[in-house]
């Protein structure tokens, strides 16, 4: 065991660079560290308890360090800390750092390319035209002077025409989110006044990221991919729903009907 797991961290009393409160840690209450400082985001925290959090969103697969605090004893905080301020408030030791920021470069990588291996020689290929199944492979071109496309969802040599979004003409070529939403079964939201019958599985509206309520609580849920906040019942994002509802009331276009196709999100 090194010493930094041997040894808490804690804050120096004298950083002034710090701001201290003398109130509970908002991540961990059960925390018996005695000094805690501010988030930018108002909340407090330990160097302990913010390097436990943050780990474990990097576990989950995400690289954006979010508050878990709740406001108002309900809803989560969910303001995002720049990594400067995680970097320092956390006193992540060096050996921690390099730790974060490989998960962090990894993820986010994984997230704003689409990268497969080409099924023929292995190479890595980018997608740059997210609605285009047809992927062209350069060094297979190269090779056979001819040109060599796969298809990214088969991972098979490409058959038929293209472009195209849903599929080739591979036997078996389908998409298993897209079949997910269209034969999932209903759920019903006992909170949500009137919503009792609502497909169960969703593609978010600006990702296309798979996601299922859990039936408690608001209609709303947010992405835990793009982290935009959507109606589940309607699936218009939540400012634009709650102009005609409210949390728990489903707005004037009712439930919507099961998605037939995955929207493709358009990074800026």
């Amino acid at each position: 065991m090194s010493l930094q797991e041997e040894v808490e961290k804690s804050y120096d009393p004298n950083d002034a660079t710090l701001k201290f409160v003398d109130r509970e840690d908002d991540i961990d209450p059960l925390s018996d560290s005695c000094l805690r400082a501010e988030m930018s985001c108002g909340h407090a925290v330990t160097p302990e308890s913010l390097t436990s959090w943050c780990r474990s969103l990097l576990k989950q697969g995400k690289y954006e360090f979010r508050c878990p605090a709740l406001v108002d004893g309900t809803k989560q905080c969910n303001e995002l800390w720049p990594y400067k301020e995680v970097r320092r408030l956390a006193d992540l030791s060096v050996e921690e750092m390099e730790e974060f920021e490989e998960s962090m470069a990894r993820l986010a990588a994984a997230d704003y390319c689409e990268i497969k291996p080409c099924p023929r020689c292995r190479t890595n290929v980018e997608r740059k035209n997210l609605s285009n199944l047809c992927v062209q492979c350069t060094i297979c071109t190269a090779d056979k002077k001819k040109a060599y496309q796969f298809c990214w969802q088969c991972l098979k040599r490409w058959k038929g025409p293209g472009p195209r979004s849903d599929r080739c003409n591979n036997n078996g070529c389908n998409n298993k989110d897209l079949e997910l939403l269209r034969n999932c079964k209903d759920t019903t939201l006992p909170q949500v006044q009137g919503v009792d019958r609502c497909p169960s599985i969703r593609a978010c509206p600006t990702c296309g990221q798979i996601a299922e309520h859990d039936s408690t609580g608001c209609k709303n849920i947010t992405c835990c991919r793009c982290q935009v906040e959507f109606c589940f019942v309607c699936l218009k994002l939540t400012p634009e729903c709650l102009k005609t509802s409210s949390y728990f009331i489903p707005c004037s276009d009712g439930v919507a009907p099961r998605q037939t196709s995955i929207p493709v999100w358009h990074r800026r």
